[in-house]
């Protein structure tokens, strides 16, 4: 009854908390609120709340505390907290709770997200989750045997976000992924704080605690199975190899945690730990007796590395052996090696099969065995190691490759010194090489036990060199720093002159920028979230500023979202009266329909015709589709800087010889003749593809659709006489910029239609729309095309201009006016183009 009283407590208060930081939007009040919900995290400074409601709140809660915090990301709430009461108290959040919880919603969010400035900010909790030692209270709370049991499902989810964190991350932050993340300083990181766990292992056995290995088992099969061992192991096994040198405990550990891994990992820990282990002795100190008590373990050890792969060194098949042959218990292994390897080498299908390296692979191998082996071994294998001398050297002496046969003679005196060692001995004669020597020496004696390579130090003293230098770093600097103080004491008797305030000059503050506490959104999603809830003037301010730059530098993200933001751009209003308004608008409008074309272009026309429009919106709607078809019409040129002659003076090469008197008189007199013009001094344009000919029909015909429809708020028609006159001026623009089209006299052909009946209108403004259209028609219609298309339309037109009289000629001066000056500086752009 306790607990469930305490389990409802938790509960009402934490959906109060989660309703507090939904609704508020009082940063005291959600600052106070986080402090609560911290006060649950923390053990020591609140005695007021029990053990079993923080092992409540942990266990139901916490993931959803998160999850709400998340959550509010997208909202303002956020901003409403300082940077230091943000880094305080909401990063703590992830900082201080279970960090199994904690690291699963914060992949979980990565890994569904679009780049966002809340995405930055989870990845910089991310950051920092790695760089507190989160990784390392992650995998002891998994060792401590008092935490509670959880599903395989979970477990399997939590090795996944721990072993795929730097894929996941690249493929959501690519191409502003942090350093952290990449794979040569994740995993390396993950392999010390691995290393961690398991020295809090040796000291909680110490100290009489029970303590189980089988998640960071889990985590190293698993990291090392994605083939990631070659950067595990170089981090934990020289470490691993030193500390169990001399403690039997530490020898414990690691026996525990070999047997701990899975069996389908089994081979992926055992590769790489061999291939990074130095000596036998070492790898018999971390592994045990695996090879006994795992089957999987055994087929690799004394199988697969020898018989069936061969790309390892002399150095791992050295330590496989040497770790066979350590142990009384083992060496029964190491005589079914032996075996094995005597077959194969002697087996004539093999020798014609299989590849030479493969073959000096296992020459090796046999000799390494050989050389392992002891005088009762040896004496109780003597007829099995004669049948293999014998029947081998036949088969690599009949080879037709010299290498191989070079290797069976060398093998075969080997094995009769070993065999023979006070009788005769096989001698054969043969070039002496590389190869021949480095298999005269496997039989050589093994190195010391304890014995470092002078290239690879103790990783311990390693450890403590750094640590030293980083303890004596400071005081490196200290004199440097008291040494720059010291310079001002050296000229105190002109401190009076120093004092004049006279000679100050004042800071250059032109370009200084006003500090504010919004920032200008670095994605086009938060651009779209501030434009559809933000409030805040200042932020709606700075997002409609940059909305067209991040629409043409987004490419991808804004055809994603290029219809919704062209739809909240389009009923945009200027409540608070911002400086440029209309503009800054428009650019992002045309922005968004340069960069997905066809769907804003579909949108505009069709909203074009719609109900609820202001005359102010219809207006905005043909001016930018007008000028989103002239930037499409516009040839893409790159800007050539001119390149800049040469001034430098050549020093004099006495070996080259020196030119004829007559060519440095023409030289001189060609850069002292003055020439005021000299051919062509810009090359011609460059034709180019129109990127406006394959969609004009998307811009043009859909107008034409509903222009004879009246509704309740717009008579195009009737009363509404502008836009009907800004209509007919943007279809003739539009018919215009498609010229060399083949959509192109299809359009005219439609336009003269459209306009003809209007001709006689009672508007001004809608007579000079026809005449710019019947102009436009005519100036961008293929010749060839004008009397087979238009035939019918020339006779009505001519009779129709003859009869408009002076006023009418007056009017069509005026209308083409603006359009020719507008024709003459494109018109020769336009001809370049495609």
């Amino acid at each position: 009854m306790d607990n469930s009283h305490q389990e409802a407590k938790v509960r009402l208060e934490v959906s109060q908390f989660i309703k507090c930081l939904s609704t508020s939007q009082d940063a005291q009040e959600v600052a106070n609120t986080l402090r609560k919900l911290a006060s649950y995290l923390d053990s020591e400074s609140h005695k007021d709340i029990s053990p079993g409601q923080r092992e409540e709140f942990n266990r139901t809660q916490y993931t959803g505390i998160l999850k709400c915090l998340l959550g509010n990301l997208k909202t303002e709430r956020l901003q409403i907290l300082t940077s230091a009461e943000c880094s305080e108290l909401w990063d703590a959040m992830f900082l201080r709770g279970p960090p199994d919880q904690a690291i699963l919603v914060l992949m979980d969010y990565i890994g569904s997200s679009s780049p966002s400035a809340g995405l930055d900010k989870v990845v910089d909790v991310l950051v920092r989750y790695l760089q507190t030692g989160r990784l390392a209270a992650l995998l002891w709370s998994r060792c401590l045997g008092s935490f509670s049991p959880d599903s395989p499902q979970l477990r399997e989810m939590l090795l996944g976000r721990l072993v795929s964190l730097p894929d996941i991350t690249a493929n959501r932050l690519h191409p502003r992924n942090r350093p952290l993340f990449l794979p040569d300083q994740y995993y390396p990181l993950l392999a010390r704080e691995l290393g961690t766990t398991l020295e809090k292992t040796c000291q909680a056995l110490r100290d009489k605690q029970d303590c189980t290995l089988s998640f960071v088992a889990q985590l190293l099969g698993k990291a090392c199975m994605q083939g990631h061992s070659e950067p595990m192991f170089k981090e934990l096994a020289p470490r691993l190899s030193a500390l169990t040198r001399s403690d039997m405990l530490w020898q414990r550990v690691c026996w525990r945690l070999m047997e701990d891994v899975p069996d389908r990992w089994m081979e992926s820990v055992v590769t790489g730990l061999v291939r990074a282990v130095e000596g036998p002795c070492a790898l018999s100190r971390i592994m045990g007796n695996i090879v006994l008590k795992n089957k999987k373990a055994q087929f690799v050890i004394t199988h697969k590395l020898l018989l069936l792969q061969y790309k390892y060194e002399t150095r791992v098949v050295r330590s496989l052996l040497g770790y066979l042959a350590q142990d009384r218990e083992r060496r029964p292994l190491l005589v079914q090696v032996l075996r094995s390897l005597c077959q194969t080498w002697a087996n004539s299908s093999a020798v014609r099969h299989t590849p030479v390296e493969q073959q000096l692979y296992l020459s090796r191998a046999l000799l390494l065995c050989l050389g392992l082996l002891r005088d009762t071994e040896l004496q109780e294998l003597r007829p099995e190691l004669m049948q293999c001398m014998l029947g081998g050297m036949q088969c690599h002496l009949d080879n037709n490759v010299v290498q191989v046969r070079r290797v069976g003679m060398v093998v075969g005196e080997c094995l009769s010194a070993r065999l023979e060692a006070n009788g005769p001995r096989l001698k054969f004669q043969y070039e002496e090489d590389e190869e021949t020597r480095e298999l005269l020496s496997m039989l050589e004696p093994l190195p010391a036990e304890d014995a470092v390579p002078r290239d690879r130090p103790d990783p311990l003293q390693n450890n403590q060199s750094s640590e030293i230098r980083g303890q004596s770093s400071p005081a490196a600097v200290t004199p440097q720093t008291s040494s720059v103080d010291e310079v001002p004491s050296a000229d105190q008797g002109c401190e009076s002159e120093l004092d004049s305030d006279d000679e100050l000059t004042p800071y250059d503050m032109s370009e200084d920028k006003e500090m504010t506490k919004v920032t200008a959104p670095l994605y086009l999603r938060d651009c779209l979230d501030a434009l559809l809830t933000s409030e805040d003037p200042e932020r709606l301010e700075l997002s409609l500023r940059a909305a067209a730059g991040l629409v043409r530098k987004n490419v991808s993200t804004a055809r994603e979202v290029s219809v919704q933001l062209s739809k909240v751009l389009l009923h945009l209003e200027n409540k608070h009266n911002f400086p440029g308004f209309l503009s800054q608008r428009q650019a992002a409008m045309i922005a968004l329909t340069v960069t997905d074309c066809i769907p804003v272009t579909e949108f505009l026309t069709t909203e074009f015709y719609c109900m609820n429009y202001s005359l102010r919106q219809r207006l905005d709607i043909l001016e930018v589709l007008a000028l989103s078809a002239q930037e499409l019409s516009e040839p893409i040129t790159e800007k050539i800087q001119p390149t800049q002659a040469a001034t430098t003076v050549m020093p004099f090469d006495p070996s080259i010889a020196p030119l004829p008197w007559q060519q440095v008189v023409e030289r001189r007199i060609q850069s002292k003749t003055r020439r005021f013009a000299k051919g062509v001094a810009q090359p011609p344009a460059s034709a180019c593809p129109n990127r406006y000919a394959p969609v004009a029909g998307y811009f043009f015909f859909p107008l034409l659709r509903s222009y004879d429809r009246p509704q309740v708020t717009f008579d195009l028609l009737g009363s509404d006489h502008l836009v009907l006159g800004r209509l007919i001026h943007t279809l003739g623009l539009l018919v215009h910029l498609a010229v060399n089209a083949p959509v192109a006299t299809q359009m005219g052909r439609s336009l003269l239609d459209f306009v003809w009946a209007v001709r006689y209108h009672a508007d001004q403004v809608v007579r000079r729309g026809v005449l710019f259209a019947v102009c436009s028609v005519f100036l961008s219609m293929p010749n060839q095309n004008l009397l087979s298309e238009l035939s019918d339309h020339l006779l009505e037109t001519r009779a129709w201009l003859a009869g408009l009289g002076g006023g009418g000629l007056q009017s069509f001066t005026a209308a083409m006016v603006p359009f020719n000056a507008w024709v003459c500086s494109r018109g020769v752009r336009f001809k370049t183009c495609c």
